[in-house]
């Protein structure tokens, strides 16, 4: 089995790769071009085919205004096609959260995510959900990352987390 080794993790004060992804908006977006007050919160969800996706970012959409006031640009990505992830934004209720594709699973990797392959309805293979939090410079403050649709951080814990560490210039953990 190839294990990958700890050297090649991404860890908290490493900087990112790059991520340059179209938006279901028309628009481009790519991580180093962005300038936010304190972090950027890159959320990887499955796709459409996953139902505890839809309630994620439903809610983060009720919550996305919170984000934007602790000076927090947000953007969701998958690995659909331009296709699904427009008939997503037109069918879950997620209108101003920035929805990117074709995230590819060779970037995904690069960002430590844990890929499946499809089982029933799901596509051949997907990319697992992750949260990101990243710096203006681009370094990893901290990242969550599940091998299924479950146990994924919660919205208001993450909004309370950045409110501290705001407060505290609380250092990125998980580095050494």
């Amino acid at each position: 089995m190839n294990y990958k080794k700890e050297k090649d993790m991404l860890k908290p004060r490493q900087k990112t790769p790059d991520l340059n992804i179209n938006l279901t908006n028309g628009m481009e977006w790519t991580l180093s071009k962005q300038d936010p007050e304190a972090f950027t919160m890159v959320v990887v969800y499955r796709g459409l085919h996953c139902p505890v996706c839809k309630k994620y970012l439903e809610e983060l959409q009720t919550k996305l205004s919170k984000f934007e006031d602790l000076g927090v640009n947000v953007v969701a990505v998958s690995s659909d096609t331009k296709e699904i992830a427009l008939k997503t934004a037109e069918e879950w209720d997620i209108g101003d959260v920035p929805l990117g594709y074709e995230f590819s699973i060779e970037e995904a990797r690069d960002w430590g995510l844990f890929i499946s392959k499809g089982i029933e309805d799901e596509p051949e293979t997907f990319i697992e959900p992750g949260l990101f939090v990243i710096k203006p410079n681009q370094e990893l403050y901290c990242a969550s990352l599940q091998t299924m649709p479950f146990a994924r951080p919660g919205l208001d814990d993450i909004i309370n987390a950045i409110k501290f560490v705001l407060n505290k210039d609380y250092p990125a953990r998980g580095e050494a």
